[in-house]
């Protein structure tokens, strides 16, 4: 969130960077003899196509950084995580420099290459330059595990060597990096021939499935590599050997798994189907008496131009009132709350305490926000995590606030956010209201500090409201970018959340309420509507429609109630009643 309109690029800080053989002639009958041997044999008919091999150099890194160079000694070979083999590149970005490591690799020239490698980490990129033609590079937002990067490239006429490079991104964690491949004609500096697709995995059969997860298991296919496994055609997860649970399900749903096999050579063909049924665990997550379909609104604490507003004048379509924001103070981790009565045209803490009460006693739920645009409260050990929860809880109990929501702009660490969330939850018992609001940037991947954090506390987690603005570009479940102020872009990102291990019941649409709520992103009103109808009941859809529908969807949420006031209330007199009619 933000306390006055700002505009942010989809990345972190920066612009995006974006053979043949001939036969020779035959002379004489001992010649003549051999032509006609391979002829009925097969082997010659005008010309040979030579086997392609994989012409990168020390491709598995198991000679160290031997061929590679990386920029300012970014770059080293460790021995875990590693894809194959005993080890595999990490490269560590700065805020200054991306970690690139990079290698020459002989080609042949008018040469057509399939370039790939297996990366683990956020924001990977893989690429070659100087190919002649038309230069290719290929990223992944980041993965918990094991991921592919491949794409192809053409070299020129004369081209006889290229460049190709993998880097991370500017203050980025360090990246992972495995078995990089040139596969194409032996362009005479590299290894040996690279091993066939594998065929697929036989044997899948899923386990005893508990309410949140399936363990499955298959037949080890002897020249795979990894295996990635796959929930309703996503994949979810890759592991090295020929068993995993897939976690992150919702109870009593049934599920369709798949597995294919991997090694340098590519991915096989997906298994047979098998499906497994969740048992009963009840509805995930906390919140008390929150509304099955829920309108959340953020309350500004201060008067930024937007309409200055008491509690007792949020309208009553918002079932989460989000109070923004709670301030950092000198102890690491803590917080405070200050109610900025001479910014309120005089709003009382006493006048404040009372009107929580009457929300609650309307069926409202009132929370207090940690963080925003300029929040910059850090939790990131067990000292700050407990200095967290004793002062949330604190402000709940003085205020009456019934929980919190994160909204973390600066990140947060999984280990320890998720440690004082649960503290607090201990506290407050099964009807602490915890909600988030991160930006799109931060659930882009299971892998992502942010996501983690909300897998982490399922149990106890209410609804994640990402902010679909203030983004650029990003990328939807089904690996296509998507622009923000689309249809689109709302259904494709959520779906990353409700495929990533989310229920749909924590999954909710965050929009700016007017177009002077954000610095971009805004859609109207009845686009959010087309977005809950398309993810909900598979209706209004844009080009994008999601595989199956998630008629649990929790709703929508506003940034904020002011800014929706000074527009006359436009975007909750229209999105309030159509989320309040969701089945």
């Amino acid at each position: 969130m933000e306390r006055a309109p700002s505009s942010t690029t989809g990345r972190p800080g920066r612009t995006r960077p974006s053979p043949r053989s001939r036969l020779r002639r035959l002379l004489g009958t001992g010649a003549l003899v051999s032509a006609t041997a391979l002829l009925l044999s097969g082997l010659v008919a005008g010309t040979a196509q030579a086997a392609d091999v994989n012409n990168a150099q020390n491709p598995g890194f198991e000679s160290g950084l031997s061929g590679w160079t990386c920029s300012n000694g970014s770059g080293e070979a460790v021995g875990s995580p590693v894809h194959a083999g005993s080890t595999a590149l990490k490269a560590a970005p700065s805020a200054s420099d991306t970690g690139q490591c990079s290698q020459t690799v002989k080609v042949k020239p008018n040469a057509t290459y399939t370039l790939s490698a297996y990366v683990q980490g956020s924001y990977v990129y893989l690429g070659a330059s100087g190919t002649g033609t038309t230069d290719v590079s290929t990223w992944t937002p980041g993965a918990s595990g094991w991921s592919q990067l491949k794409t192809t490239f053409t070299t020129g006429a004369s081209t006889t060597s290229v460049q190709v490079y993998l880097h991370g991104w500017y203050g980025q964690p360090a990246y992972y990096a495995d078995d990089v491949s040139v596969l194409g004609p032996d362009g005479g500096g590299g290894g040996g021939t690279t091993p066939s697709v594998p065929g697929a995995p036989g044997g899948l059969k899923a386990g005893a499935a508990a309410a949140t997860s399936v363990p499955l298991s298959w037949n080890a296919v002897t020249n795979a590599t990894s295996y990635n496994v796959y929930r309703d055609g996503a994949k979810v997860q890759s592991v090295t050997g020929a068993s995993a649970t897939v976690t992150g399900l919702t109870a009593a749903t049934t599920y369709s798994f798949q597995v294919t096999a991997v090694n340098a050579a590519g991915e096989s063909p997906k298994s047979a189907a098998v499906s497994a049924t969740t048992t009963s665990g009840g509805n995930p997550g906390g919140g008390g008496s929150v509304p099955k379909h829920a309108v959340t609104g953020y309350w500004q604490n201060f008067d930024n131009g937007a309409t200055v507003q008491t509690l007792a004048q949020v309208p009553a379509q918002y079932d989460i009132i989000a109070v923004a924001f709670a301030d950092a103070t000198t102890t690491p981790g803590a917080v405070s709350f200050t109610l900025d009565s001479a910014g309120l045209k005089g709003y009382t803490v006493d006048q404040f305490k009372a009107d929580i009460k009457a929300k609650q006693a309307a069926g409202k739920k009132v929370v207090i926000s940690v963080g925003g645009q300029n929040g910059t409260v850090s939790v990131s050990d067990t000292t700050s995590a407990t200095n967290f929860a004793n002062s949330l809880w604190s402000l709940m109990q003085t205020y009456g606030f019934d929980g919190v929501d994160i909204d973390l702009e600066n990140g947060v660490n999984s280990t320890y956010m998720s440690q004082a969330l649960r503290s607090l939850s201990a506290k407050a018992g099964s009807s602490l209201v915890l909600t988030m609001a991160p930006q799109t940037i931060d659930m882009q991947s299971t892998s992502a500090e942010y996501f983690k954090t909300a897998l982490n506390v399922k149990d106890i987690l209410t609804v994640v409201n990402m902010q679909y603005y203030n983004s650029g570009s990003m990328l939807g479940c089904d690996g296509k970018v998507y622009s923000q102020g689309t249809v689109d872009f709302l259904t494709a990102l959520a779906c990353i959340q409700l495929q990533g291990g989310l229920a749909p019941s924590q999954v909710g649409l965050g929009l700016p309420a007017s177009t002077r709520g954000a610095g971009g992103g805004y859609v109207a009103p009845s686009v959010v509507n087309n977005a809950l109808d398309c993810l909900s009941k598979g209706t209004n859809c844009g080009s994008f429609k999601p595989s199956t529908t998630y008629s649990a969807l929790r709703g929508a949420m506003t940034w904020s109630t002011n800014w929706d006031a000074t527009a006359g209330n436009a975007w909750s007199n229209a999105v309030g009643p159509h989320v309040h009619a969701m089945p």
